[in-house]
C-alpha cells in the first residue's frame, strides 16, 4: 500500500505521498523505477493521491486523460459524480474486477484516493463516498501513523506542507509498505 496524506491549513493544501512500491514481501523503492510518485496532476489545480493496487496509478492516469471531460473535483458532490460516471468506464475499458467480497451495499470501485484543489481537501474511497476535510486525513496502509503524527504537528506547524511532511515520515518509519523519499504539491485555495 501507501502513505497518502492532505493538510489544509492557512489557507495552504498541500497533499503528499511516500514512493514506495510493493508487491508481496518485494519492495520496489523509488531509486529503481523513473516514476515514484503516487501523486497526479489533473488541470492546473487538481492533484490526487491514490492508493491500492500499483495498476491504479496508470489507470488513472489513462482515464484522466481520455475522459477529461467527465472530470470534476470542484466540490464534494461533483467528486461523487465524476465517481458515478467513470465507475462503468473502469469496469468497460479497465476490465475493473468489481466482485464484491463482502455484504457491502455497493459495488466497489477499488479505489481510495485523497484530491486537494482551490475548494479544499477530500478523500474518495471505494464505495463512492466522499468527504471534506476542515484540517488532513491520511489513506493508505500507513495512515494511522500519519494520523497520530499530523494530530501532533498540526497546532505546532505553520506550514501545511510541515504538517504532510511528519505524516509521511511517521508512515515510512512505521508501515512496512511506506518509505521515503516524498513527494509533494501545494497550493493556495480559491
Amino acid at each position: 500500500m501507501s502513505t497518502i496524506v492532505a493538510v489544509l491549513k492557512n489557507n495552504v493544501a498541500c497533499i503528499a505521498a511516500d514512493s514506495l512500491t510493493s508487491f508481496g514481501d518485494t519492495r520496489q523503492a523509488a531509486d529503481y523505477v523513473t516514476d515514484s510518485d503516487k501523486i497526479l496532476q489533473f488541470g492546473e489545480n487538481n492533484y490526487i493521491g491514490i492508493v491500492g493496487s500499483a495498476a491504479h496509478h496508470l489507470v488513472m492516469r489513462n482515464l484522466l486523460d481520455k475522459h477529461a471531460d467527465k472530470i470534476d473535483f470542484s466540490d464534494r458532490f461533483n467528486i461523487f459524480e465524476t465517481m458515478r460516471q467513470i465507475h462503468p468506464i473502469l469496469k468497460e475499458e479497465y476490465f475493473l474486477n468489481s466482485k464484491d467480497e463482502d455484504d457491502d451495499s455497493y459495488e466497489s470501485s477499488r479505489v481510495d484516493a485523497l484530491i486537494i484543489n482551490g475548494s479544499g481537501i477530500f478523500g474518495l474511497y471505494s464505495l463512492r463516498e466522499v468527504d471534506q476535510y476542515t484540517r488532513f486525513w491520511a489513506v493508505g496502509s500507513g495512515a494511522e501513523f500519519a494520523l497520530g503524527a499530523m494530530q501532533v504537528a498540526y497546532d505546532l506547524l505553520d506550514e501545511a506542507q510541515a504538517v504532510a511532511r511528519a505524516g509521511i515520515e511517521a508512515g515510512a518509519c512505521f508501515d512496512n509498505s511506506s518509505a521515503l523519499p516524498m513527494t509533494s504539491y501545494s497550493l493556495s485555495l480559491a
